[in-house]
């Protein structure tokens, strides 16, 4: 085999490697912008770099793979329920003390699914991996929680901050097969007694 043709195999394995390797990065950055939708942008921003982002946040699937997640006895869903309808009539007398305890709550939920809670910004990467849809409102509600525990925050930021933390409460809480639509709420938390407002007003 001459050197000429030599060299031309060479290059068309490098070129058909490097176009395997596209590909395949190809595919793995759609599945990641699928399972982390906003989520994949906010890591891009922060690392002000795709491939480094995509790292990151694979390297999140695979930490959380790691975690015995399951799913919330019904027991405990009702208990957490109950809870949380507390915390939410407790916002009229005292928006911040309910949002304080509204991210308690949030984290005993997370905890007893399985998720380590010691760290707050790794809190929230792994819950980036199930909960992507939700995780932009827990992001709000703890900016808001910590400015409330170092100052004064206007009530209506409380009020968006406990709004926050129930839509990813009601993504941890999931729905029971046996619960109908009709006995959830417009945002598809299901309810045992008659939906509050974070104001105090009644759900119609």
């Amino acid at each position: 085999m001459s050197s000429g043709t030599t060299a031309v195999i060479i290059v068309v394995a490098i070129v058909v490697i490097a176009a395997v390797i596209g590909v395949a990065m190809t595919g793995r950055r759609r599945r990641l912008q699928q399972r982390f939708g906003p989520e994949y942008d906010r890591a891009v921003e922060e690392k002000n770099s795709r491939i480094q982002a995509e790292a990151e946040l694979t390297q999140r699937q695979r930490r959380v793979r790691q975690y015995k997640i399951q799913p919330l006895s019904p027991e405990a869903r009702s208990r957490y329920l109950a809870q949380w309808q507390g915390i939410q009539e407790q916002f009229v007398d005292s928006p911040q003390t309910a949002v304080t305890e509204a991210y308690a709550l949030v984290t005993t939920v997370m905890r007893e699914r399985g998720y380590p809670i010691d760290d707050d910004e790794q809190m929230a990467d792994d819950l980036s991996v199930e909960h992507a849809g939700t995780i932009d409102h827990f992001r709000s509600a703890q900016a808001v929680t910590r400015e409330a525990a170092h100052g004064s925050v206007a009530t209506e930021d409380m009020r968006q901050a406990l709004i926050h933390y129930r839509e990813l409460f009601a993504d941890l809480l999931g729905a029971p097969d046996d619960v109908a639509p009709a006995t959830t709420d417009p945002d598809g938390v299901p309810v045992t007694a008659p939906y509050m407002e974070p104001d105090g007003s009644a759900r119609q």
